[in-house]
């Protein structure tokens, strides 16, 4: 890759504050799912009883829905970072790529 383009792409402060958004963005999700999950894990590993509740009939317990809801709260969580990565963030790497399109 030509050095000059990639100087200049890293001192734009446009791709300065992408980097920025883009890092603090996937960090906080990225928290948030662990600590759904590790919160989960640790109530396995200390205090069973309360997820070996029954529920409904008594052949279910409190568990299942538990874990069902952290996977679908994971996958929301994906299409969240999907979603803004497919807007703000690719927009703010089109005025980039115009910004420095005389330069490849």
């Amino acid at each position: 890759m030509n050095k000059d383009l990639v100087e200049r792409i890293e001192s734009n402060p446009k791709y300065q504050e992408l980097v920025s958004k883009r890092t603090s963005f996937g960090i906080k999700l990225g928290v948030f799912v662990l600590v759904m999950f590790y919160t989960f894990i640790m109530v396995i590993a200390f205090n069973k009883e309360v997820l070996a509740t029954k529920i409904g009939d008594g052949v279910t317990t409190i568990a299942f829905p538990i874990a069902l809801a952290i996977l679908v709260i994971s996958f929301i969580t994906t299409l969240i970072y999907v979603k803004r990565a497919n807007g703000e963030f690719e927009d703010l790497t089109n005025e980039i790529k115009k910004d420095v399109k005389d330069l490849i």
